[in-house]
């Protein structure tokens, strides 16, 4: 069961690399008529699911949380729910590389933490650092370190042209 979870924890990272290296490719498969962000972020949805059920097969849950818990959650939650407040589906889900002007935002928390959506994903593992292995945190947490190295990485020449 546990290499299973290992690899449901790491499902989501080659599509992300899939699409952050062939944005054209993805937007060629969406077709005409349909938002390359709005079909990433179905499919994303359903990858998370699967991340979540493989850390749940492998977690022991008890209550109550520790004492680090919640300001770890509640800080890393916050900063997903900031980043997708100010950038939106399309930028959230890379409506940048679909070829999608994405307004520059430098309210909190831009500007002061280098990619928080991700930061704040990793808070929320470690916060889980009691109830599941440790292993399986470090493995979800890498993937975010290496998503954070892929996309600090843009170049605007592999942007994908829209195909409406």
């Amino acid at each position: 069961m546990g290499i299973v979870a290992g690899i449901g924890v790491l499902l989501p990272f080659p599509f992300y690399w899939w699409l952050w290296t062939n944005p054209q490719s993805w937007v060629n498969l969406c077709g005409r008529g349909r938002d390359p962000s709005t079909m990433m972020a179905r499919v994303s949805h359903v990858l998370k699911a699967a991340q979540l059920l493989s850390l749940f097969s492998v977690a022991s849950l008890s209550w109550p949380p520790p004492f680090y818990f919640w300001p770890l959650m509640a800080f890393g939650q916050f900063l997903n729910f900031r980043v997708y407040q100010l950038l939106g589906e399309a930028g959230t889900y890379y409506g940048v590389r679909f070829g999608k002007s994405i307004p520059w935002v430098t309210e909190f928390p831009f500007g002061v933490i280098r990619d928080p959506q991700y930061v704040g994903s990793v808070m929320s593992l470690v916060a889980c650092l009691s109830w599941v292995p440790f292993q399986y945190i470090l493995i979800w947490s890498l993937g975010y370190v290496f998503m954070m190295f892929l996309e600090s990485k843009e170049d605007p020449n592999a942007r994908a042209k829209s195909v409406s």
